[in-house]
């Protein structure tokens, strides 16, 4: 399996709950969603492979910074969080809108989130192997102004490789 279909399951499983619903109204859908999603790479090679498996309960940091437009002047929101993967290792944040931010258009450079781990539950695969995001897949919607970030996966794996199962590679 490869990075793009780790990022067609993650922004499907992102659209899914795209929008909510309390006492029978719509709720607008929060303008920037920043997702990704950590495995274990049991054969240690840097891939996910069919012997890999997501990780739920791991413990991951989200740095985000977006420029603010602002007639007078050009202000910088910054922000770190930290958010732990569902059973699927699927991590994600919603930000709701922010006065300035216009992450659809396309004066919207400068505007970036990177994620990295932090702590695993895993007994079996705690070694931390990709632990920070270099790039992101930013989808943008200029109808209604939202953006998703989709990070590269990270990963733990093993702390012995079992050459029985992922070969003597």
């Amino acid at each position: 399996m490869n990075e793009l279909i780790l990022f067609v399951v993650s922004s499907l499983l992102a659209f899914s709950g795209w929008q909510v619903q309390v006492d029978g109204a719509k709720l607008a859908s929060p303008q920037i969603t920043v997702m990704g999603m950590v495995y274990c790479d049991t054969c240690s090679n840097n891939s996910f492979s069919r012997h890999s498996y997501f990780l739920p309960g791991v413990e991951v940091k989200i740095e985000c910074m977006f420029k603010a437009i602002s007639p007078t002047t050009t202000e910088q929101i910054s922000f770190s969080v930290n958010r732990t993967t569902n059973r699927y290792g699927i991590y994600k944040l919603e930000i709701p809108s922010v006065d300035g931010i216009e992450c659809a258009k396309e004066k919207a450079v400068g505007n970036s989130c990177k994620a990295s781990l932090v702590s695993t539950t895993s007994a079996a695969c705690n070694v931390p192997g990709s632990r920070t995001t270099s790039d992101e897949i930013a989808i943008k919607s200029s109808q209604a102004n939202t953006c998703i970030y989709s990070l590269n996966a990270l990963n733990f794996r093993p702390s012995r490789r079992n050459d029985a199962l992922c070969g003597n590679h």
